[in-house]
């Protein structure tokens, strides 16, 4: 599905703008994401009065809790991100900090959060503007929004003078169909204006990163095409297990959790044409397109794993069905290596290898575009055996770096040449870096969506992967685990680009 969308706007409704005054109300404050990322990334912001002063945070929970332990229990998630607190900046945002219990599945137990909102608007003077994150189960999210709509807590186009925006966290629906219905939902209970879908990866410096790398210096454009590139890769390898999220991880599987969303965003990111305006419509038509021409994963063209016992970072580790709560017979794949293929004017004829998965010998999330061979008769008469092919490779892990390979020859009196890199680390620009969900959270202030995933791109993204997902579904494996933990996956991903002539990037 395309969205045809249309702007003759210089930019964005948000882009440039500041913050509006608003109340923004988390469903599901007490888990794992609100206690890691959401409210540390909400003292930030309050510490470095990116925020307006006529903002405030209402957690809403199953938890019985008072304001007072609330604000303990917020106060703990926070240090234990970032450390040790300002005094200051923490009372200042301990000040915007209310709660309220509830079951999200029972509307007579809004009531308390629509008493409580009603009073935190007056006190604060956020003008009625809403944001309501659903950092929930998906399951809830289509009955939530529902009840949401039923109190008039939302209303499509918003409620008076004031606006309503909801955020919702991956996974998106867990197929084409259920994330169509889900979508159905948001466009009758809210409008496709009023929804942010967060990927927190597109609020990585690192990535919004590269769209300046691409379009903001003239070198690498004229070559960034099927002339001039011989194939990408796209890694992201956690070193990880799936500690407390067996339940979770059963249902999803690599594919869903990382493959479906990230992995495919930044293929956007690194596919796509130059918009001709930075908006949030322009720049989400160009990934839609990338999106509509790839074609549908192939059993042929996909390799899945499961780990099984093996050493990462110096310590033993179970193999997968032995994690705590997983099935000890289960089928649930933690890697997968895809081979896909874009039919467009820019990228025809150039495979693009995903690979993705768990216990992994590191972290690593890197974009790796590897160029054509020059001709090399020239050299005919050179030790070669030490060089590759030119490679620019992007990492969006802790070690953030851009790194460009290229030949030289060998200093000395041998004939010899070898690859060697120019490395520019991020770090070297001085600036501290902002996680993500800081950048995100400020964009849906500014009512700016364009680092939001659309519909069209959500659906596009289930309907590359949906048809694999399903044949691995109806052919379970039989030689799982297929590979060990601390190692880069099965061999058949190996096989997979040697087929091609190709081989993955080493580190």
């Amino acid at each position: 599905m395309t969205m045809p969308e249309h702007s003759g706007a210089a930019g964005s409704p948000g882009q440039g703008r500041d913050p509006d005054p608003a109340t923004l109300i988390i469903f599901g404050v007490t888990g794992d994401l609100a206690q890691r990322m959401l409210l540390p990334a909400l003292y930030r912001l309050t510490q470095e009065r990116a925020v307006p002063d006529a903002f405030a945070v209402v957690g809403f929970a199953r938890r019985t809790m008072s304001r007072d332990e609330f604000r303990t229990f917020a106060r703990e998630a926070v240090s234990g991100a970032i450390g040790v607190l300002d005094a200051a900046a923490w009372q200042g945002f301990a000040d915007r900090l209310y709660y309220t219990s509830g079951d999200f599945t029972k509307p007579p137990d809004y009531a308390a959060l629509v008493r409580l909102l009603n009073d935190v608007e007056l006190t604060h003077q956020t003008k009625g503007n809403r944001v309501f994150y659903l950092s929930t189960p998906p399951s809830v999210y289509e009955e939530i929004l529902t009840t949401l709509e039923g109190l008039a807590l939302v209303r499509a186009g918003g409620r008076d003078e004031a606006w309503n925006r909801v955020i919702i966290e991956k996974p998106f629906g867990h197929d084409l169909p259920s994330a169509t219905r889900l979508s159905q939902v948001v466009a009758k209970v809210l409008g496709e204006e009023s929804i942010y879908r967060i990927d927190h990866y597109l609020g990585k410096e690192t990535v919004q990163n590269m769209l300046v790398f691409r379009f903001a210096n003239a070198i690498f454009e004229p070559i960034w095409n099927r002339r001039y590139v011989d194939h990408v890769q796209i890694t992201f390898a956690e070193d990880i297990g799936i500690g407390r999220r067996a339940r979770f991880y059963e249902e999803v599987g690599v594919v869903r959790d990382v493959v479906q969303n990230h992995v495919l965003q930044l293929l956007t990111i690194i596919g796509m044409e130059p918009p001709a305006g930075f908006d949030a419509v322009r720049f989400r038509n160009e990934k839609a397109k990338v999106l509509s021409a790839i074609f549908p994963a192939l059993p042929d063209d996909a390799v899945r794993g499961q780990y099984g016992p093996g050493r990462v970072g110096g310590e033993s580790v179970p193999g997968y069905r032995k994690e705590e709560g997983v099935d000890p017979a289960s089928t649930t794949p933690t890697y997968a290596a895809l081979r896909l293929r874009l039919e467009n004017w820019r990228w025809a004829g150039v495979p693009f290898y995903l690979r993705a998965g768990k216990r992994l010998p590191v972290k690593d999330i890197e974009v790796a575009v590897v160029f054509r061979q020059a001709p090399l008769m020239l050299f005919k008469g050179y030790d070669m055996t030490q060089m590759d092919s030119n490679v620019l490779v992007l990492k969006t892990t802790q070690d953030e770096r851009i790194a460009l390979g290229f030949a030289a020859r060998t200093p000395g009196h041998r004939r010899e040449i070898r690859s060697v890199a120019l490395d520019f680390q991020y770090a070297a620009i001085g600036a501290a870096e902002h996680p993500a969900y800081e950048h995100l959270l400020l964009d849906v202030l500014r009512g700016d969506q364009t680092f939001f995933m659309r519909r069209d791109e959500v659906e596009q993204q289930w309907a590359i992967v949906d048809p694999l997902i399903r044949f691995w579904t109806e052919h379970p494996p039989t030689d799982f685990p297929n590979y060990v933990a601390g190692t880069w996956g099965p061999a058949a991903a190996d096989r997979l680009l040697a087929e091609d002539g190709r081989r993955w990037r080493s580190r």
